[in-house]
């Protein structure tokens, strides 16, 4: 099968064309190289996001409008090669929501699985099914799909997180339900950490049944998880093209904490340079701490602490943090993963 896509017109082949056109018709010789390509090909480019910036802008919607009056008051990362889709990806979302003292993100629910990386601000809260976490910086919060959430920010502070959503994936399957609880937040009937204490230990309930794919913890402490990294460090076992990365897991399969999106947090000690990497997951990466650069595709991204930063498919990518670093990331490597699709390189480039 040619995927060239060259094939010399005639006016008969263009006369042809024309006269199906109104049936709906089109020949696939005349599109099958742009609809089934050699390697990833799409509109996703590399970009930063400096957080600073996008901070005063989201400060400043804070006074034009109520979370309430919003719904979710969220400033969306929109990649600039697909500018109009609300995507920072071709297959994910991304934004930054502002919850001020006092507000309330009303309860609703959707078919989208969702995740919040806390980037400012300590003390507020999010309530999922019956059971409230408070957020901190650096906490890695999930919402499953069709599951009641709310936030609220009872503190004298801004409150401020990245949103990371499959809404492109499951726009795709044209597979979204949506809907909005009766009450601006949900009753409260399960005890603060109960989920944690209940799945994050290392254990389970004995006769615990899974009711969702997604994990039963809701928040990852960033604590916990930095801490993790340090002591992983004095072993002084350096991935090549990763420094030291761990994943977020989901404790009753071992697999991602979301059935869509996987998401990770890595070490890069100081002048450590990683070497060229690229997959065809697309990644949004969080500086949570440090300094450095990132090349990708030949592009140089200088880079600091919560500035946001995103790798297109299939684009070769490395690191070179002039601190020690920690960066927080998320793709569709999940999804990709059980529908056979994703690949990587480890080449050196």
């Amino acid at each position: 099968m040619s995927l060239t896509g060259k094939h010399p017109e005639t006016p008969e082949r263009t006369a042809f064309y024309d006269k199906i056109d109104s049936r709906s018709l089109t020949p696939l010789w005349t599109v099958l190289s742009s609809i089934i390509t050699p390697e990833p090909k799409s509109g996703c480019v590399p970009h930063r996001w400096n957080f600073a910036e996008a901070k005063s802008y989201l400060l400043e919607s804070g006074g034009l409008i109520t979370a309430k009056e919003a719904e979710r008051r969220v400033l969306i990362l929109e990649n600039p090669g697909l500018r109009g889709q609300s995507r920072i990806t071709t297959s994910l979302y991304a934004g930054l929501q502002l919850v001020l003292p006092g507000e309330v993100a009303p309860a609703h629910k959707h078919s989208q699985s969702a995740l919040r990386f806390v980037l400012d601000g300590r003390g507020a809260h999010t309530s999922l099914d019956g059971e409230r976490t408070e957020m901190s910086f650096g906490d890695f919060v999930l919402t499953p799909p069709g599951a009641w959430h709310d936030h609220g920010n009872k503190t004298a502070e801004p409150m401020i997180w990245l949103d990371g959503l499959d809404v492109p994936m499951v726009s795709l399957f044209d597979a979204s339900f949506a809907e909005e609880h009766p009450k601006d937040e949900q009753p409260i009937y399960r005890a603060t950490g109960d989920a944690l204490a209940r799945y994050g230990a290392n254990m389970l309930p004995v006769d615990f049944a899974t009711r969702r794919k997604t994990s039963p913890i809701f928040n990852y402490p960033y604590e916990r998880s930095r801490g993790a990294l340090e002591q992983m460090r004095k072993q002084e076992e350096w991935d090549a093209c990763h420094g030291l990365k761990l994943r977020y897991v989901n404790p009753v399969d071992g697999g991602f904490a979301m059935p869509t999106i996987a998401a990770f947090l890595q070490l890069l000690p100081k002048a450590f340079s990683t070497s060229a990497y690229r997959a065809t997951d697309a990644t949004v990466f969080v500086v949570v701490e440090g300094s450095g650069s990132s090349t990708i595709d030949g592009q140089v991204f200088e880079w600091g602490p919560k500035d946001i930063f995103v790798a297109p498919s299939w684009k070769w990518i490395s690191h070179a943090p002039l601190t020690d670093a920690v960066i927080f990331s998320y793709s569709d490597r999940a999804a990709q993963e059980k529908l056979g699709l994703w690949r990587e390189d480890r080449g050196n480039h």
